[in-house]
């Protein structure tokens, strides 16, 4: 993976330029993550049962007990990525999450399911910061958005992979055994960072201990007093990350609920995520960058007008009967419009960051999508669960997924008022 164009600054390229290995190596990567991250979900019809879970303990092992590690050691991974050898951390932590994959795997309960997770969090936490910092100094900022796109293809990629391994290898070999085989994967991936060159100059990648952190941390503290639109792009994405965190119990929902059968619904959810998921990251990657360089507005705004336009289709979709052909067109939408938010949201993010802190700030972004967003989302899902359950609503999964799916909708103004102030924020940005 080693790369003659390394040190060339992304302002010498040209704007059709994209380092096609690293993106497909990080891409790649990230679809593992997303695989192994939600392979609770995609396997909740056969662990929850055979593990004896109940809602509220699944909720917290897809919600709080990994999204905490994740997003705190994120923050410090973030400043460690700004401060060290990207592709060498990278390396480190795909193996030790992989590691901890298969060692879920052994798991006979509620707790000893937790610590694995828990670490888990851990390791993946150091790879979206080092890409996204990676990729920005690596690709011209007219193209950034599709880049940030590709590189979160692996989101619908790695969770609709997931999927589809749950719903063909689960019931063939187990839940178990998918975790082993999964973990050996990552721990072969891991090796190929040991050959990609970091374009940062050596002597700005040597001080990754004493106060280099209390910098990083200064930096990120004088980037969002600087910059409303930094802070409102984050608040959109908590937002609407509190309706992804609650649709982790769409696989329940569809066998309790919907009445499907637990493989042919993962199988069929899979395909959709991937397929819908692509479109979605590719369409916001590309419409998002137009819209940058065409419109007055930054790229939230697309987002924003996006989300406002799919919005009463992926609310209408939860409420009708599985048989409906709208069933399977809304969860396409309500998919579509998620990926879509990857490109626009992490591009403008590493351009209202400063040089020097991208990933730092990256990682704070990332920390408040999953310790905010996510955290309530999933856990306050699984909780409001059992709360309906208990006062005996005929379909509990439905009326939680709808509360937390409306109050995503927040995402909305938060996007406009980013959108309205992201230009203005770069220019002062650049004159300093």
């Amino acid at each position: 993976m080693s790369d003659k164009t390394t040190t060339t600054p992304p302002s010498a390229t040209t704007a059709a330029a994209l380092p096609v290995g690293l993106l497909a190596l990080l891409t790649v990567t990230n679809a593992l993550n997303f695989v192994d991250r939600n392979l609770l979900a995609s396997f909740a019809n056969f662990l929850k049962p055979e593990l004896n879970l109940t809602d509220t303990q699944f909720g917290l092992l897809t919600g709080l007990v990994f999204l905490v590690f994740y997003a705190v050691a994120g923050l410090f991974m973030g400043m460690l990525a700004d401060l060290s050898h990207r592709p060498r951390l990278i390396a480190g932590a795909v193996a030790v999450w992989s590691a901890l994959t298969a060692i879920s795997g052994m798991a006979r309960g509620f707790i000893s399911l937790a610590i694995p997770r828990a670490l888990i969090g851990i390791g993946e936490s150091a790879l979206t910061p080092s890409a996204m910092s990676l990729l920005a100094d690596r690709v011209h900022p007219s193209r950034m958005g599709l880049a940030s796109a590709i590189y979160y293809m692996g989101v619908p990629i790695g969770t609709g992979a997931g999927l589809l391994i749950a719903g063909y290898l689960g019931p063939a070999i187990g839940w178990r055994n998918c975790f082993y085989v999964l973990g050996a994967v990552g721990l072969v991936l891991a090796l190929a960072f040991l050959f990609v060159r970091d374009p940062r100059p050596k002597r700005e990648a040597q001080h990754a201990k004493g106060p280099g952190f209390l910098v990083q941390t200064r930096l990120l503290g004088d980037a969002l007093k600087r910059s409303p639109a930094l802070v409102a792009t984050i608040c959109g994405g908590v937002a609407l990350h509190i309706g992804i965190g609650a649709a982790q119990f769409d696989q329940l929902w569809f066998v309790a609920e919907r009445g499907f059968e637990r493989a042919h619904i993962a199988q069929l959810a899979g395909y959709i995520t991937v397929v819908a998921g692509v479109a979605g990251n590719l369409f916001g990657g590309f419409i998002g960058d137009w819209w940058q360089q065409r419109m007055k507005s930054g790229r939230p705004m697309m987002l924003a007008l996006l989300i406002l336009v799919t919005m009463p289709l992926a609310l209408a979709y939860r409420v009708v009967p599985a048989d409906s052909p709208f069933f399977l067109i809304g969860m396409g939408i309500g998919i579509f419009q998620l990926a879509a938010f990857y490109g626009p949201t992490f591009s403008t993010v590493q351009e209202l960051a400063p040089p020097g802190a991208r990933a730092t700030v990256t990682a704070f972004y990332i920390l408040c999508l999953n310790v905010v967003g996510l955290g309530i989302g999933i856990t306050g899902a699984g909780w409001a669960i059992d709360q309906f359950r208990d006062a005996g609503a005929a379909q509990p999964y439905t009326a939680s997924v709808l509360v937390f799916t409306a109050i995503s909708a927040l995402a909305i103004p938060a996007f406009v008022l980013a959108g309205r102030w992201t230009k203005r924020d770069v220019a002062r940005n650049a004159g300093g």
